[in-house]
């Protein structure tokens, strides 16, 4: 019996062994992305020293932001192409400040009858309404434009949604808000297309109701709205035979749906960055790999989902910080983010920002990128 039982034991733990290595074996075929800036105009000298830096450091692809200047776009992409790097443009969709030249009726218009274009529920989140066929047409022109690039495998669309209607709760004292529901200063879009459309499709005046968030209806078609401006930026990708895909917000249906309109496991696209930023949410490591595993299960596994991981650029003072923006993973959290991402079925994963990542963060990617490569 004792033999017996000793050969069950080490069978049970060859297997185990066995599992581990093909998860890890797995693990190292991940493709790691980076969302970066280039607002500043770097040189071609800085962009190639960056760049291969980020190859050299285990980087897979960029995200990269840089304004609507093509030649910034083109620049960056000729060298991440030198290096054998995936690079996405990358732009804001919906918030648009007064410089784009869009006129007052084309920004969103909250609860109260405030326009986002003079009176933004927050500091600069002059939204556009996704309802607008002048917003579709200028959206068209400045991604299209990036999409004729020939070193830009696709957009990455970024702000596509409506203003927050909920918070997340890091974000509570920053504002000097409590938002245990829906208040209409912060809920979009009340704007005349907007109201009567809804009618059109329903029959009621959204205006004339005193709890428009009870109204499901009104719900589902500004998850609509965005939906169908998502997939007809989508055909036009497509019809430049270029990639599209998004950052979103986490879940869809526990965050996302609820707080921005997003019902992104909708969208037509080519993949999913959610922003899996914990710490805005209160939330541990564990948090990341629930956020995961409810995307892949929205998508039905169609899609890839690559997690955002939120990282903290000064780890030592993080302890003190008052300001959201400011936390995110500590090197001895970095690890742990991106296994709960992994396990739980995203296909990568993206850092923001490249900037952002410490030397002691880069550490941790480099011992787990070389253990994978050893076993």
């Amino acid at each position: 019996m004792n033999k017996w039982l000793c050969f069950f034991l080490l069978s049970i733990v060859l297997i185990s062994c066995h599992s581990i290595q093909r998860v890890r074996t797995d693990f190292n075929t991940i493709p790691f992305y980076v969302w970066t800036r280039g607002f500043h105009n770097p040189s071609t000298e800085e962009l190639q020293a960056k760049f291969f830096d980020l190859k050299n450091k285990g980087i897979d692809g960029i995200i990269y932001s840089a304004g609507k200047d093509p030649i910034r776009y083109e620049l960056a992409g000729n060298i991440a192409k030198k290096f054998g790097l995936k690079f996405y443009a990358l732009l804001p969709a919906l918030i648009q400040y007064k410089e784009a030249g869009l006129k007052k009726e084309s920004y969103v218009v909250n609860g109260l009858g405030d326009s986002a274009y003079d009176k933004p529920a927050y500091p600069r989140n002059h939204f556009i309404c996704p309802n607008r066929p002048e917003v579709y047409n200028y959206l068209v022109e400045i991604y299209g434009k990036l999409l004729d690039i020939p070193t830009v495998d696709g957009i990455q669309l970024d702000v596509i949604r409506f203003p927050d209607v909920i918070l997340a709760p890091a974000l509570w004292k920053k504002y000097n808000v409590v938002m245990d529901k829906e208040y209409p200063q912060y809920d979009y879009c009340y704007c005349d297309k907007c109201v009567t459309d809804f009618k059109t499709i329903s029959g009621i005046n959204i205006r004339e109701i005193d709890n428009p968030s009870g109204v499901e209806a009104w719900k589902q078609f500004r998850y609509d709205l965005i939906t169908n401006l998502v997939n007809r930026l989508a055909e036009m990708a497509y019809a430049k035979n270029k990639k599209i895909n998004a950052a979103v917000f986490p879940g869809p249906h526990s965050i996302a749906k609820k707080i921005v309109r997003q019902e992104w496991h909708k969208w037509k696209i080519d993949a999913f960055f959610p922003m899996n930023y914990n710490d805005f949410y209160l939330e541990d490591t564990n948090w990341i790999g629930d956020m995961c595993r409810e995307s892949v299960r929205a998508t039905n596994k169609k899609k890839p989902i690559y997690s955002g991981l939120f990282i903290c650029p000064n780890p030592e003072n993080k302890a003190n910080e008052l300001d959201p923006e400011n936390f995110g993973l500590l090197p001895e959290e970095l690890a742990a983010g991106i296994n709960a991402s992994i396990k739980n079925g995203a296909k990568g994963i993206c850092l923001f920002t490249a900037g952002r990542m410490t030397p002691a963060h880069w550490a941790v990617l480099t011992k787990l990128l070389k253990k994978e490569n050893n076993d």
